[in-house]
């Protein structure tokens, strides 16, 4: 079984256990000040890399209007719900398909972002570099993940994970960004702010302690910008 294949079957059993949809919920605090700082504009082309249920695309969709928003997804049952609910949004659109090989034209987004999915790429490099191709001159990438080395709260999950995912510092995923060909890459932490209860009875953190600490730690931003000048080799994408 291939990596993607591991990854679907995992994914289409969280979108069977409504998983898909507890995302917005967890991951919100985290996500409204990253939009912020995309300084996201109604005629922007965005990709929404590891979509899930699509509530993130449907957010985006609020604010960009004019534009595409493509979300894209290596679950095909993530991709069925994601198509289901965001019927209303006409300039939105969801396919099945794998960061490693992202199905859409070279130069195509002015944006493309990542939630909480880009540990779990199967080669991170490739998957950075294939989103450098389809972003145009000048257009950003923003990923945005709350396992990475540099918190040491969440190191435990490896062990509880059911698929393997790449636990790298920020400098790493920085370092990935340059060498694909992006400028000015910067990181930041985005702390969350939710309230964390007195007693923690979860399996993904010892106590509410670690608990608060790793909220405190916040999620890691990484983000860059695509400079003007490049021409990327012809790239026939594969449309699932």
């Amino acid at each position: 079984m291939t990596r993607e294949e591991q990854l679907r079957g995992e994914f289409n059993r969280w979108a069977q256990a409504g998983r898909g949809e507890e995302m917005e919920r967890h991951h919100l605090p985290i996500v409204l000040p990253m939009l912020e700082l995309m300084d996201l504009q109604s005629d922007d082309n965005v990709l929404d890399i590891g979509c899930g249920s699509g509530w993130l695309s449907r957010l985006i969709a609020e604010r960009v209007r004019e534009g595409r928003l493509v979300g894209i997804d290596v679950s095909d049952e993530m991709v069925r719900r994601a198509r289901k609910k965001c019927v209303e949004h006409g300039q939105v659109m969801f396919v099945l398909g794998s960061v490693d090989e992202i199905p859409w034209d070279n130069s195509f987004f002015t944006k493309a972002i990542s939630v909480e999915s880009a540990y779990y790429w199967p080669q991170p490099a490739q998957g950075v570099r294939e989103i450098f191709r389809v972003l145009r001159e000048g257009g950003s990438a923003w990923v945005l993940i709350n396992y990475y080395r540099d918190n040491p709260h969440c190191h435990q999950w490896g062990e509880i994970l059911s698929v393997p995912a790449h636990l790298l510092s920020a400098e790493e995923w920085a370092a990935m960004f340059r060498e694909a060909g992006f400028v000015e890459v910067a990181h930041r932490r985005i702390a969350d702010p939710t309230p964390t209860p007195e007693v923690y009875a979860g399996r993904w953190f010892r106590d509410a302690e670690q608990l608060r600490a790793f909220r405190a730690e916040g999620a890691l931003l990484v983000h860059g910008t695509k400079p003007v000048g490049v021409h990327p080799q012809i790239h026939f994408p594969r449309i699932l």
